[in-house]
């Protein structure tokens, strides 16, 4: 179980749902039931702290995975720039998904070193 919390939280709402359903049709005896169980569940997944996320030297070392990207009627690429210092710019090609980091800003013309493709070129 890699979400405890959020299992907890999606099981507390089933059952406040549900007991709001089965009071609608008249069951008081399950609705009680179901609904404060569901609240009980739905508290324990509140004061559960979360295990996702990621790490602050698991953010800075993220790349994107080198995969190729579908053609699209024209040669795809993405391009990942960090926000925080130092930038670096990680830029996926498409056609043979090799992965290049560049540091610094987004460079104005991109040749992929692996395949030779010109991903983009902007002139000023």
């Amino acid at each position: 179980m890699k979400s405890i919390r959020e299992n907890f939280l999606l099981s507390g709402m089933i059952c406040i749902v549900s007991g709001a359903f089965f009071t609608v049709a008249g069951i008081m005896s399950i609705a009680g039931t179901v609904g404060i169980c569901g609240i009980v569940l739905f508290v324990i997944g509140m004061s559960t702290p979360s295990q996702l996320g990621m790490t602050e030297e698991e953010v800075a070392n993220w790349l994107p995975d080198a995969t190729e990207l579908p053609d699209a009627g024209r040669m795809m690429f993405r391009v990942d720039v960090t926000l925080d210092e130092p930038k670096q710019c990680s830029i996926l090609c498409g056609p043979c998904g090799h992965v290049e980091v560049v540091n610094g800003e987004r460079p104005r013309q991109f040749t992929c070193p692996k395949c030779s493709a010109m991903l983009w070129d902007e002139e000023e």
